[in-house]
């Protein structure tokens, strides 16, 4: 199966035109590293178990460290919840070098 995709650069001018949901699925010792204010947090081990708390009515895009685990999340919901799941290439450490450098890299 092949993910839908989007890019930091271009999913982060449209969180504020659009009703993105931004899920994170890091671990809580990373969110409290750096994390994108809005965004909702729900670790991978738990996302199964939680899944209800993922909007099913708008676009989500799904953001870890650098892009695996969020392709792993975004695969399940693909399968669970069906379209309008978009996995975010590189991840939070990619936001930090090309939307937001103040952010913390780790």
């Amino acid at each position: 199966m092949s993910l839908p995709e989007i890019e930091p650069a271009e999913l982060a001018p449209e969180l504020g035109k659009r009703d993105w949901c931004l899920l994170d699925v890091r671990e809580d010792w990373e969110r409290d590293i750096v994390h994108i204010e809005g965004s909702l947090n729900i670790p991978l081990g738990t996302l199964q178990s939680r899944i209800d708390e993922v909007p099913a009515d708008r676009p989500v895009a799904v953001l870890c460290h650098g892009g695996m685990r969020s392709a792993q999340a975004a695969a399940f919901l693909i399968l669970s919840c069906g379209c309008g799941i978009y996995n975010v290439t590189g991840g939070i450490d990619r936001w930090s070098t090309d939307v937001d450098p103040e952010l913390p890299r780790y």
